[in-house]
């Protein structure tokens, strides 16, 4: 039984570091591509701080789980750290699905009374407030090597893990509402992002949850389902690694070989200019 139960563990754990690994580079590229080789857009800015998010969280769990493994110890510092990287990309994806919702539905009023720099403030506050809403419930459970609270733990945790859950079902929502109008509603062709959105909704809802119910019930897991931890943390790498693949998937054109960057800013569609080789696509409907 417990000759299984290694073998269970050994095997997640390095599907786990392949997964990291792979989507370390994926997001790599996207980092790349859109930090310095195209002129971003609106949307392609919350892609970039997603990948960015997406980055920190892989990197972080390829490299604790590493040390963890070489150490055989596990330190609760490790799991608030990297479920930073975690909480932040939601907190991104809840704002790009809902920006792109509402881009589809009221066009006319989105692109009238939308600031020009309205992606790169939000994205910087939601970088900012992601650092309260899992740091202080971390410190008041003792998690940061301070001392335990009891009442004040249970108090910030419930209120950051109703705020999490809240930033999921917004991004779900948004998601399928958007698939409802387009499929339903809308007159105009389908859009580029359409897919690029209704993709990370249901990556977030099969991969991403698992690991939020994991931060948010992580000693009681621990002790009654003792499965659910690597599985949740595996299913969350594929969640952050597997968005590159998503905006490839949406931005290709069947039989064409195309940039990168290309395929990119086609997935986007907000119509920025491609910087590199002066290249500009069409703007995609929104």
């Amino acid at each position: 039984m417990f000759g299984l139960w290694r073998t269970f563990t050994s095997v997640v754990f390095y599907l786990t570091l392949a997964v990291g690994l792979g989507g370390l580079l994926g997001n790599g590229l996207v980092l790349w591509h859109l930090g310095l080789r195209i002129k971003k857009g609106p949307f392609s800015v919350y892609v970039l701080h997603l990948a960015a998010a997406d980055s920190l969280f892989l990197g972080c769990q390829v490299v604790f789980s590493i040390v963890q493994t070489a150490l055989g110890s596990e330190d609760s510092l490790y799991l608030v750290v990297t479920f930073l990287g975690f909480a932040t990309g939601l907190w991104l994806l809840a704002a790009f699905s809902l920006e792109r919702c509402v881009s589809e539905i009221f066009p006319d009023c989105y692109a009238s009374c939308r600031p020009r720099h309205a992606s790169g403030v939000v994205c910087g506050l939601l970088w900012a407030l992601t650092l309260p809403a899992v740091l202080l419930p971390a410190h008041a459970c003792g998690q940061l090597r301070a001392r335990a609270r009891p009442l004040a733990c249970l108090r910030f945790h419930a209120a950051s893990v109703a705020w999490l859950l809240a930033l999921a079902c917004v991004a779900g929502v948004a998601a399928l509402v958007l698939f409802l109008w387009v499929a339903c509603c809308s007159r105009r062709p389908r859009p580029r992002f359409y897919g690029a959105v209704l993709g990370s909704g249901l990556l977030l809802l099969f991969c991403g949850l698992p690991y939020l119910f994991y931060w948010s019930l992580r000693p009681l897991l621990h002790f009654l389902l003792p499965v659910f931890p690597p599985l949740a943390t595996l299913l969350a790498c594929v969640h952050a690694a597997s968005k590159p693949l998503i905006y490839f998937t949406a931005g290709r054109q069947p039989g064409k070989r195309e940039p990168l960057r290309a395929v990119l800013q086609r997935a986007l569609g907000d119509g920025a200019q491609l910087g590199a080789a002066g290249l500009s696509l069409p703007m995609s409907p929104l």
